[in-house]
């Protein structure tokens, strides 16, 4: 019997994958739980080997599964863009921004690709900057809005954004030597490795005194008067204010980052209308 994998069942491996089971994957493809096993016993059929299995309450790729993966990330974005190619369609591009950015700089950006008058249509992702690395890594993110990331191939920096220490209105400074309270997002984080190197390089003490995986959270810590945060806001959050009597930090870089392969005249666009949206209105982000 001839052997085949078919791009249906590759990409609800890919699915499973990227989405951390058989269930979500599912739900992101409007298919059944069942029809995505079913496509992986498909895969399993024409392979001869196991791809999946059982872990604990879940399931993990098996080796051979893994490197199905990996192949299986490049037939399916060749195929896409074969499609795209060959039905002089619209190119669809999909922006990664981190979910506090978003509220920010992503109104004012899509206004300015909208006026673009590009062919190409601009979709949106909000999430962790690692995790919009990953995006890039797998196709699913086209370009990304990061900082400090010139080790990313093909990285076009946009502008430069100042960082600014802020507290809860009655938060005091410690006296040394005891540390600075620090609060930041889970590691990897720009924001929170520039703090602690700003204050390790005047030599101020510090240490992480609350860590949440998203803005909210961070603000509400900082609200609570658990400690002092850096973030990059045109304003202060409601009931914090600007601290003064710290370090200041250099400022971060902003990179539009591609993936690879997606053409020159995108990236070139995307890059101008985020530099354009940054100088104009002075808009900043956290990571």
């Amino acid at each position: 019997m001839e052997r085949i994998l078919d791009i249906g069942p590759l990409r609800s491996l890919v699915a499973v994958a990227d989405h951390g089971g058989f269930q979500r994957a599912a739900e992101h493809l409007h298919l059944s739980q069942g029809g995505v096993s079913q496509h992986v016993r498909r895969l399993e059929a024409a392979t001869g080997l196991r791809l999946v299995e059982r872990h604990g309450r879940g399931s993990r790729f098996t080796p051979e599964g893994e490197r199905l993966l990996a192949s299986a990330r490049g037939i399916l974005a060749a195929h896409d863009d074969a499609l795209r190619d060959l039905a002089g369609a619209h190119l669809e591009v999909t922006i990664g921004s981190t979910e506090h950015a978003a509220a920010r700089l992503l109104p004012s950006l899509s206004a300015a690709l909208e006026d673009a008058g590009s062919r190409t249509t601009f979709r949106y992702r909000i999430d962790r900057g690692a995790r919009l690395r990953e995006g890039l890594a797998s196709g699913q993110v086209d370009l990304a809005l990061l900082l400090n990331a010139a080790d990313h191939p093909g990285a076009v920096p946009v502008g430069a954004l100042e960082l600014t220490w802020y507290a809860a209105a009655s938060w005091r400074l410690p006296v040394a030597p005891d540390p600075v309270p620090v609060v930041a997002f889970d590691n990897p984080c720009e924001l929170r490795k520039r703090a602690l190197q700003t204050l390790a390089d005047h030599g101020v003490p510090a240490t992480i005194g609350a860590e949440a995986t998203q803005l909210a959270g961070v603000q509400a810590a900082v609200s609570a008067g658990l400690g002092v945060a850096l973030m990059a806001l045109d304003e202060p959050p409601p009931g914090l204010v600007a601290v003064s009597d710290l370090p200041t930090p250099e400022p971060l870089t902003l990179y539009v980052c591609p993936r690879a392969g997606l053409a020159d005249d995108v990236v070139a666009l995307a890059a101008d209308a985020v530099a354009a949206v940054l100088a104009g209105s002075g808009l900043a982000l956290t990571s």
